[in-house]
């Protein structure tokens, strides 16, 4: 009998723990744009949050397509799995933020800071990336095709195995950058400096694009298919 009565006590108490237990945070989808904010999983399409403060902010796996964050503050933000189709960053604060698997083609980087920022396995086909920063980015296995990064600063930056099939980097800076195993078919490499990449091989720059006024690494040399012709 006592055994029976104390086991009661222990569930009387299991209950009454678990009924005052706090509850596990929820995404405020309704919120306002705060630092902070937690819009994981939400859909938040074809908004205006031009010039909003989200750093820190959750947006993993949130519906991001064609809305304006030109200018916004999204310094350490969570981005991953999110759909970014078509969607402006324009000159955003992106340091050092989680881009992780992030997916939408012509998503618009131009003049954005994404100095030190992860997007690792982006699916990014046409994005815009003129002008930003993406100095010791890492941007391993994403698919970057047809990507613009004329003017970029790429110094540092990761490009193991990316796909980077007719990618522009036309006055890019890739001093230090790593293309190890990287795609570049028809990769466009006018008037860019290559002499400080590493990982970079012969069959990778025979396959790209270049000209007179692309500087090449130590001992390579300049493919008899260029320039290229489209």
């Amino acid at each position: 009998m006592t055994r029976y009565r104390t086991a009661l006590q222990l569930t009387g108490l299991a209950i009454f723990l678990l009924a005052f237990a706090p509850m596990p945070a929820s995404a405020g989808c309704g919120d306002s744009p705060r630092s902070g904010v937690d819009w994981s999983r939400c859909k938040k399409s074809n908004m205006r949050l031009r010039d909003a403060d989200l750093a820190g902010a959750d947006l993993s796996r949130t519906k991001l397509s064609a809305t304006d964050l030109s200018g916004a503050r999204l310094a350490g933000a969570t981005l991953d799995d999110a759909d970014i189709t078509r969607t402006s960053f324009r000159k955003a604060n992106l340091r050092g933020a989680s881009l992780r698997k992030t997916f939408g083609g012509r998503a618009n980087f131009e003049g954005a800071d994404l100095a030190g920022a992860v997007l690792a396995k982006a699916e990014l086909p046409r994005a815009i990336f003129a002008g930003a920063s993406l100095t010791k980015a890492d941007l391993s296995k994403a698919n970057l095709a047809r990507v613009v990064f004329r003017g970029a600063d790429l110094t540092e930056a990761v490009l193991r195995k990316v796909i980077l099939a007719r990618a522009d980097f036309f006055e890019a800076r890739l001093k230090g950058a790593d293309l190890g195993g990287a795609y570049t078919l028809r990769a466009r490499f006018e008037a860019t400096d290559l002499s400080g990449v590493v990982g970079l091989s012969q069959e990778q720059l025979d396959d790209a694009c270049g000209n007179d006024a692309t500087v090449l690494p130590a001992g390579f040399q300049k493919p008899a298919s260029w320039p290229c012709t489209d």
